[in-house]
């Protein structure tokens, strides 16, 4: 029989995946809705791609303040007031009249993407250490809102059009946020609480920056490709949009799915074996679609592959994070799902440009291979070895 703590802990579980989940859908909400968007401004590629990246990109950042609003408040409060919050960007979208307009609300639209802290921060207190590796990586599952995104906006959209299509998303929102509050206790404070100076004393400690860099990778990796990878497939193939868009989401099931996979095996034989065959294989598949894209099957076999071990690369890296930093995790949760967003945001940009000069996407895939292998090495000499044990930074 379960006590009333493993209750209470699979309850948070539950609700903070499925929170992340609809903020992620949020987050992710202007994206497959773009192409609308750039009907009825008349928008070019380039301001298109600003309205796409622009919640990206603060979503990314203000991980930073939620993981340490998270560990100063408790996930309670600061996971119901960032759910309430995006009701306000979302009943803006819908009464936007200029890019401009829309464009400031899409800037608002990315807090729902720092749910991540406050989830991953919420769950790894109430969850024992020999477990919080599964845990987070069952919570990390979240992330599959950026596909149910893409798979429902563009049919809501066709059903009750445009602007109502961001007005129907505030009702999952509130009701989420109502559970929140009245199903989940309050996190107990442990210790003094943190000046925001305190919170971010982490940034002294290595395994905060090798972190931030692992997961700059891996969950970089993850949401670039779920951008890019419809462009680079219709790019490549001639491929329909449609067509391409499928194949991207499929992407991000495949890497949503495998998370899980990568906390339990960092509980059972250690994060650090786990990151070994993760950055071998990424530093692989990236290889082998530099030289390989010109076939979609040798594309498709390689997407497949750098999809499933960032996946469990990301579960790895944040079996690390609240083992190392226990008192900290959510500030480090913060710095580090930050590290990862803007991963997303600059490839994408990157690979544009290269295209642009040489023609091909080849060095853009090799400049990933080299990033995996520097992380590779870095990951054998700081914890992929025979013992583990704590590290002082633990108690920062």
């Amino acid at each position: 029989m379960m006590s009333t703590h493993e209750k209470t802990s699979r309850r948070i579980l539950i609700l903070s995946t499925f929170g992340m989940a609809l903020a992620f859908t949020v987050w992710a909400s202007l994206s497959p809705l773009a192409n609308q968007f750039e009907a009825l401004y008349g928008l070019t590629a380039t301001e298109k791609s600003i309205l796409v990246a622009v919640p990206v990109l603060l979503g990314s950042i203000m991980r930073v303040p939620a993981g340490i609003l998270a560990d100063r408040y408790g996930g309670r409060k600061t996971f119901t007031f960032l759910l309430l919050f995006t009701v306000i960007p979302l009943l803006g979208v819908g009464f936007s009249t200029s890019f401009y307009s829309l464009l400031f609300w899409a800037l608002l639209l990315g807090v729902a993407g720092a749910s991540f802290a406050v989830s991953i921060t919420f769950v790894s207190k109430w969850t024992p250490s020999e477990k919080q590796g599964t845990a987070l990586g069952i919570n990390g599952l979240g992330n599959f809102g950026t596909a149910l995104a893409g798979f429902t906006l563009p049919t809501i959209a066709l059903l009750v059009g445009l602007q109502w299509t961001f007005w129907v998303l505030i009702i999952p929102v509130v009701i989420m946020a109502a559970l929140m509050w009245f199903w989940t206790p309050e996190t107990p404070q442990t210790g003094e609480k943190k000046t925001l100076l305190g919170s971010l004393s982490v940034l002294k400690f290595r395994n905060t920056w090798t972190l931030s860099l692992f997961y700059f990778v891996t969950f970089g990796a993850f949401v670039a490709f779920g951008i890019y990878l419809p462009t680079l497939l219709m790019d490549l193939y001639a491929l329909s949009a449609v067509d391409a868009g499928m194949r991207a989401a499929g992407f991000v099931v495949v890497a949503t799915i495998s998370r899980p996979l990568g906390g339990y095996l960092g509980d059972k034989i250690g994060a650090g074996k786990v990151l070994t065959v993760v950055f071998l294989s990424i530093a692989l598949g990236a290889l082998i679609i530099s030289f390989g894209m010109a076939s979609i099957i040798v594309m498709t076999f390689a997407c497949l592959l750098v999809a499933a071990v960032t996946g469990v690369g990301n579960g790895a890296v944040f079996k690390l994070v609240p083992q190392l930093f226990p008192k900290a995790t959510g500030a480090v949760t913060g710095l580090v799902g930050a590290a990862g967003g803007l991963g997303g945001f600059f490839p994408p940009i990157l690979l544009g440009s290269i295209r642009d000069i040489t023609g091909t996407y080849t060095l853009g895939f090799l400049c990933l291979a080299l990033l995996s292998i520097l992380c590779l090495i870095i990951n054998k000499r700081q914890f992929d070895k025979s013992t583990s044990r704590s590290f002082v930074e633990a108690n920062a």
